[in-house]
């Protein structure tokens, strides 16, 4: 059996729907080589942040030891990172040697929550030759005076400039956290989004009791969060004029699948290949192939949205009528 595990994500058509997602592993050029041979069918580098782009447009010196753990994709993972410049200069060059050392695409990821210098930046990601653009919405409101329309407002309106002024995709990769998720998804559609990520990861930070302090912690992702994915994605599929790519908590080939099911036209991964390695990529690739062998799917493209909400033969699983089946599903036993 010829099967066909190609899928389309934001315009571009891919071997499979195996994407790296943004992390520190995206720094390195050799990482980037190593998933294109593993089997990633594209990869998001990891992101170049908004504070970056403030600290240089101030002229200050903004160095790769300086702030390392507060990064959303902590470069502690990598080492032999001393000489690689993070700083926006040097996230374009590194746009223009990664195209020049795979054939997959690479999508640039930008991480803010505010106008800033996001703009003309985004024009130079798409010149130093990005195939597309991810961006990074993160961002955790403490004013008490700030409503929830006023955030979501302000996440759209870096959306419209951004679209405004490039002509590549953009991704926008959104957290589950708003009042009405599906308009807010539908909302970044109309923006100019021409495909979601669902979703952030916040990492909340811990508290030191010997020193009485506030440290940043990391956890990897584990697919029991691919569950708050699959629900939305399965939920979004066909009710918005966007691709959709699952990101977090994919670990294994029945991951990637479920994605696909639900509706997403890729599944994005890292925290599985810092555990395991790049070269796991392949070992989730050929997992896939046996199970759509034994279960005699074709295509990709035979599966995606198969299990959605519009595919739903029990819509309520989806909705509330559902909480009162799952809780009483769970009996306890003696």
């Amino acid at each position: 059996m010829n099967l066909d595990l190609s899928t389309k994500y934001l315009g571009l058509k891919l071997a499979n729907p195996l994407v790296c997602s943004s992390s520190s592993m995206c720094v390195s050029l050799d990482n980037i080589r190593q998933m294109e041979e593993a089997g990633a069918a594209a990869v998001v580098l990891h992101s170049l942040f908004e504070e970056q782009l403030t600290l240089e447009s101030a002229g200050l010196d903004y160095s790769l030891s300086a702030g390392t753990e507060s990064y959303v994709e902590s470069l502690s993972y990598l080492v032999e990172l001393t000489d690689y410049k993070l700083g926006p200069d040097g996230y374009l060059e590194h746009i223009r040697k990664a195209k020049q050392s795979v054939g997959i695409p690479i999508i640039a990821s930008l991480n803010g929550a505010t106008r800033g210098g996001w703009l003309n930046y985004a024009q130079s990601i798409q010149q130093a030759g990005a195939d597309a653009l991810e961006l990074n919405l993160y961002h955790i409101p403490t004013d008490t005076s700030i409503r929830g329309a006023d955030v979501e407002e302000q996440y759209l309106d870096v959306v419209r400039d951004v679209r405004s002024h490039v002509t590549i995709p953009i991704a926008v990769k959104l957290s589950p956290f708003f009042t009405s998720m599906a308009h807010m998804a539908r909302e970044s559609v109309t923006a100019g989004a021409d495909a979601l990520v669902l979703f952030n990861r916040f990492y909340q930070p811990d508290f030191d009791l010997e020193n009485l302090d506030v440290v940043p912690r990391l956890h990897l992702s584990s697919s029991h969060e691919l569950l708050l994915r699959l629900h939305w994605v399965a939920i979004l599929y066909g009710n918005v004029a966007a691709d959709l790519a699952v990101t977090g908590g994919v670990h294994s080939a029945a991951d990637v699948i479920k994605s696909m099911m639900a509706g997403a036209k890729v599944a994005m991964m890292a925290s599985v290949l810092f555990q395991h390695g790049i070269g796991y990529l392949t070992t989730i690739r050929d997992d896939m192939v046996r199970w759509m062998m034994d279960r005699e799917y074709n295509s990709v493209r035979q599966m995606q949205g198969n299990m959605s909400l519009l595919a739903s033969a029990n819509p309520a699983a989806f909705e509330r009528g559902n909480y009162m089946q799952t809780l009483r599903s769970h009996v306890r036993r003696r």
